[in-house]
This record gives C-alpha cells, structure tokens and sequence, in this order.
C-alpha cells in the first residue's frame, strides 16, 4: 500500500443511520483535511461502497437497522485486509467496546464525538499504515 503522506490522502467511508451523525462526522473530517470518498446509511449500503470506493478507512456507528456495525466490523475484517474500521458510539459500556475490537474495529470512540479524538484516531492509523 503507497505511503499516506497527509490526511487528504486518506480515502474514508462514513456509515451511520443518522444522516444528523453522519454529515457531523463529514464536515470534522472535511475540516480536518480528510478525503471523503463515500457515505452510507446502512451496513448494507456500505459494503456496496467499499467494493467501489476501496477507502483505506470505513467510520461507522455500531446501532443500525438490519445489520449492526460490529457485524460490518466483522464482514471487513474478513473480506478487506487492508481497510481499518473506526467503531463510533453512545453505547460506550465495556462489553460492547471489547466486541467492537475484537470484531476487528482498530478502534472505538464514544459519541458525543470529539473532533480531535477523531483525527487523533486516524493519525494513529496513518501511522501504522507506513509501518506496514
């Protein structure tokens, strides 16, 4: 994978039921210099979009209709080694963060969401990315 040299080289998806939630997470990143490549308000919709989009980074909200985003989590974890998933959250209860991480999520941010917690999170990605 080619070096992520700032955060614009970044490619994210945003998941979230709530298009409240989901165009508050897009304008933190677009401030933040992020690069949106896509959106979605399903799970389902979601693996639509990575399979088009190919992000290097899939955000998502864990309570969603029909399929949970542990379950997405899972789904990328198994089928797209080289996305990491970033689980955000009100159910911030230890149990629900442990089965977010162990689904595979690289990490989990409680809602109400911080701004610098969010690009805290992705710069930790960004780091170990140009490690691998």
């Amino acid at each position: 994978m080619n070096e992520i040299s700032s955060h614009e080289d970044l490619k994210i998806v945003v998941v979230d039921d709530s298009e409240f939630s989901r165009s508050l997470i897009v304008k933190m990143l677009k401030e933040s210099g992020f690069t949106i490549v896509g959106e979605a308000n399903s799970a389902i919709a979601a693996l639509t979009v990575i399979k088009e989009k190919k992000p290097h980074v899939v955000i998502t909200d864990i309570v969603m209709p029909e399929v949970s985003g542990i379950e997405l989590t899972e789904n990328i974890n198994q089928n797209f080694e080289d996305i990491y998933v970033i689980v955000i959250s009100s159910l911030s209860q230890e149990h629900v963060v442990l089965e977010a991480i162990s689904a595979g999520a690289a990490d989990f941010i409680s809602k109400p969401l911080n701004q610098q917690q969010l690009i805290d999170s992705l710069e930790k990605i960004i780091s170990q990315m140009n490690k691998e």
